[in-house]
């Protein structure tokens, strides 16, 4: 079971990772041939980032919603 935790922390990471790649690669102009246009590469480069830290957030804020770690802002209704 934690190694499928684990795996699911990881792989949204390495995507956030990606997407911080591709976001240097745009700025310093390196264009990658996949993408049609630099401006592309950029905003899925943001997308990239902003989608994997909204799922890691997320799988730990529901975790600790679980587990009852969360002082009363976070609690559900």
């Amino acid at each position: 079971m934690r190694l499928i935790a684990l795996l699911l922390l990881v792989t949204p990471g390495i995507i956030a990772v990606i997407g911080i790649k591709l976001i240097r690669d745009a700025i310093f102009n390196v264009f990658h041939p996949v993408f049609l246009h630099i401006a592309v590469q950029g905003i899925f480069g943001v997308l990239c980032v902003v989608g994997g830290v909204a799922f890691i957030g997320g799988f730990i804020l529901h975790r600790d919603r679980k587990r009852n770690l969360t002082k009363g802002r976070f609690k559900k209704k």
